[in-house]
């Protein structure tokens, strides 16, 4: 049913939620599973801070978005999931545009994604990256929600 499963992936709880998720799907779809990691390369380059070495921060999002890749690519390969990654940059924040854009051209079955389920003020002031997705896919999109630290 799904054989092509697409995971954004961040250093979040909720991701780590999503992915176990996605393991559990995969190995019963025998389905393969594409991680992707956005990172956003505006969001320093905005500043007009002589002290910030602005190439040099987007070339530390990049180094540290393919070292958390190869992280969970490791943990998948240790599950016998077959998988693949890639590092997405998008420019100035809109980075459910990019995923979904990603999971569109991969030909995604489906996208499984991490969300705190905010509500309220709390979602109004820091958005949600899978309400994005949400509104601009027509793919199936399952969202995990991982337990709340008290």
């Amino acid at each position: 049913m799904y054989q092509r499963i697409l995971v954004p992936v961040d250093d979040s709880d909720t991701s780590a939620a999503a992915l176990r998720e996605s393991i559990r799907l995969a190995i019963d779809q025998k389905a393969v599973v594409r991680l992707v990691h956005v990172i956003d390369l505006a969001q320093f380059a905005w500043s007009a801070n002589e002290f910030l070495d602005v190439p040099q921060l987007q070339d530390s999002l990049r180094k540290s978005g393919e070292q958390l890749l190869v992280k969970y690519v490791d943990a998948l390969k240790q599950q016998s999931v077959n998988c693949e990654s890639g590092l997405l940059e998008a420019w100035g924040g809109n980075l459910a545009r990019a995923i979904v854009d990603d999971a569109t051209e991969w030909n995604a079955d489906v996208i499984v994604m991490g969300t705190h389920g905010y509500s309220g003020l709390t979602h109004l002031l820091l958005g949600s990256v899978a309400e994005g997705v949400m509104r601009h896919t027509r793919i199936p999109t399952l969202l995990v929600r991982a337990q709340a630290h008290g």
